[in-house]
């Protein structure tokens, strides 16, 4: 069974579209423009709408991905603009956590802080993205956030909250948070090390194809 990259098809040529308008970035989009609305209901004390809410965008977060892949739909726009979706719906995820009670400040400073410095290294070095290969480290680390902090409000739910859900959603975000920032290490190396690379070979890391799609 297929992990990383779900939807591949084996063997196919796929074809990188210049336009931005395809349904995998529709759909990112469409994920994306839910995170306010989780906000809103968080802030608003309606833990079991925010988790509904949460739930569905943790559950359809391969969603995008694999129809991209499946049905050749891949494009410049889309292999930038899914990962920084992710990034900043978790980012502000973790920080609402935290504004509103719901989990520690460890938790935004963990997820917040190794993305940062990933971002600055990688626009200096190549102006964006250096468009690295994902790892299984990062899909496990993703997998637990994506399952740790739905976790954290549904153990806010009355009848819900006082049992087990608490104490299990923080081990999950605790270890996902540890592999985030094991991820973003393993990430900042290769990021150097193809850096690098292109430098020894006479080549431009801002310039190179790679980087550009």
């Amino acid at each position: 069974m297929r992990v990383i990259d779900v939807g591949l098809r084996e063997g196919h040529e796929y074809r990188v579209r210049d336009t931005w308008l395809t349904v995998p970035n529709l759909i990112t989009l469409a994920r994306f423009a839910l995170v306010p609305v989780f906000v809103w209901l968080t802030v608003d004390g309606r833990h079991l709408d925010a988790f509904v809410i949460l739930a569905v965008l943790s559950g359809t977060d391969w969603v995008d991905g694999y129809v991209a892949r499946r049905f050749d739909m891949i494009s410049t726009v889309g292999r930038w603009l899914d990962p920084v979706a992710d990034r900043l719906s978790l980012l502000v995820v973790a920080v609402t956590f935290v504004a509103t009670g719901i989990a520690p400040l460890w938790l935004a400073l963990a997820i917040a802080i190794p993305d940062l410095v990933l971002a600055a290294v990688c626009l200096w070095l190549f102006g964006g993205s250096p468009d690295l290969p994902v790892t299984v480290l990062g899909k496990v680390r993703t997998a637990l956030l994506l399952v740790g902090t739905p976790l954290l409000l549904l153990a806010r739910v009355p009848g819900v909250d006082g049992g087990p859900w608490s104490g299990v959603a923080l081990a999950l975000v605790g270890a996902g948070c540890l592999l985030h920032i094991l991820a973003a290490g393993d990430y900042l190396v290769r990021a150097v090390g193809k850096a690098r690379g292109l430098r020894a070979d006479g080549q431009d890391p801002r310039e190179h194809p790679s980087r550009r799609g």
